[in-house]
């Protein structure tokens, strides 16, 4: 499949155009955009597979790899918790840290469920203090 980013996109009238890592052009028509998805903003990295038609190349089926780094900051900004779920989140890690310290200390790491628990806790605690 290849890769890419979005050239341009008219949310009012539904297109735009995609550009390859090796310079060429495809149209993107808003219902080939991913699920949910009914916006898209240029510089955003993807992975499409095209058809080609009458017109030219068209973009059939793509995936966001990558979101530009000024959208991906709004995106965390709204994404972010309010207070109260915060604290939640750093006593719910505080405590599950504290379970993890004497295995740690004997030179066990958590693993399996447990571990990926903790690690995705700890990712969502760092997103909230980088936005």
């Amino acid at each position: 499949m290849p890769t890419g980013h979005v050239k341009f996109f008219d949310n009012v009238k539904g297109f735009g155009f995609v550009q390859s890592d090796e310079g060429t052009e495809a149209f993107l028509h808003v219902s080939n955009l991913p699920d949910g998805t009914t916006d898209i903003k240029p510089g955003t990295r993807i992975e499409y597979s095209i058809v080609d038609s009458k017109r030219g190349a068209q973009v059939m089926t793509m995936r966001i790899i990558e979101v530009p780094e000024s959208l991906e900051k709004k995106q965390r900004a709204n994404a972010r918790m309010k207070n109260e779920d915060l604290v939640i989140l750093v006593e719910g890690l505080i405590s599950a840290l504290d379970k993890i310290r004497p295995g740690i200390e004997h030179g066990r790491l958590p693993e399996g469920a447990s571990a990926e628990k903790l690690a995705r806790l700890l990712r969502t605690l760092a997103d909230q203090l980088h936005s």
